[in-house]
């Protein structure tokens, strides 16, 4: 994979309140990167309403990464699963694991309406694939029946933040899992790490809309963010043995690399 290898993530192209209205404007992202690894939810592949116009973007997206000679990654995500591939890269021979993030989860998006609802469907498709309490691969795959079977069905009627905030808190008990998955997907991302990738010392994720980083037990989970409001998005880029991760300054006819907020070096990753 050549270097550098730049990660995003939640573009959500076609959506309509994502912050890229123009790929165009990501180019600036994209330049420079002899990778760059499109971490899931990268396009609305499931959702009916947008999924022409995000097509469209997919397409344009692609033709920017050829433009700029940077290979580009697409690993599967809840509201795109269709990609192939095992759903995740491993970086400084598998010390970095790159993942969106819904595989942390049992349940995927523990806060979605149809989770709610479907718990009993949830349940049956971990008991069509026993091994993936502990085999990886298997239990991206239960991740992807999950977000296919249980996509969402309805969306937000407007663009304005108001009305993407009472569609979260309709029912109460959704606006309740959003928050716990928020102050949890630290903790629970380490739980991950244990469980299917023992060596990873760094787990790279998207998918909850929250960014930062935590460290626990010995272990980092940096989550990258979203294009979609009210998450800010960041940047994830691996060089040389280094690892750095940093903000987006965002604006619609242009999106740049901005403030470096962690560097880490790995000495020896053979």
């Amino acid at each position: 994979m050549k270097e550098p290898v730049r990660v995003l993530s939640d573009l959500h192209l076609g959506h309509k309140v994502s912050r890229i209205a123009h790929v165009s404007a990501l180019r600036p992202l994209i330049a420079g990167a002899g990778t760059v690894i499109f971490n899931g939810d990268t396009w609305q592949e499931l959702a009916a309403p947008f999924r022409e116009r995000g097509a469209i973007m997919l397409e344009e997206l692609k033709v920017l990464c050829a433009e700029e000679g940077a290979e580009a990654v697409f690993l599967s995500g809840n509201h795109d699963p269709g990609w192939s591939g095992r759903g995740w890269v491993g970086l400084a021979g598998g010390r970095i694991i790159i993942t969106h993030g819904d595989a942390l989860f049992f349940d995927g998006s523990p806060w979605k309406r149809e989770i709610l609802l479907g718990g009993r469907r949830v349940m049956e498709l971990w008991g069509e694939h026993p091994a993936a309490s502990r085999d990886p691969e298997e239990r991206l795959r239960v991740a992807r029946k999950i977000a296919r079977e249980l996509c969402s069905v309805e969306y937000p009627l407007g663009r304005h933040i108001l009305m993407r905030a009472w569609d979260a808190v309709v029912p109460p008990r959704r606006a309740f899992k959003m928050i716990e998955a928020w102050f949890t997907q630290g903790p629970t991302g380490v739980r991950f790490c244990e469980r299917y990738f023992p060596r990873a010392e760094v787990l790279v994720i998207g998918h909850f809309h929250h960014q930062g980083c935590w460290l626990r037990n010995g272990r980092m989970v940096i989550n990258t963010g979203s294009f979609l409001d009210p998450g800010r998005a960041h940047w994830v880029e691996w060089k040389n043995g280094w690892l750095t991760r940093g903000e987006i300054d965002e604006a619609p006819e242009c999106c740049r690399l901005g403030q470096t907020l962690g560097a880490w070096r790995f000495l020896d990753f053979s």
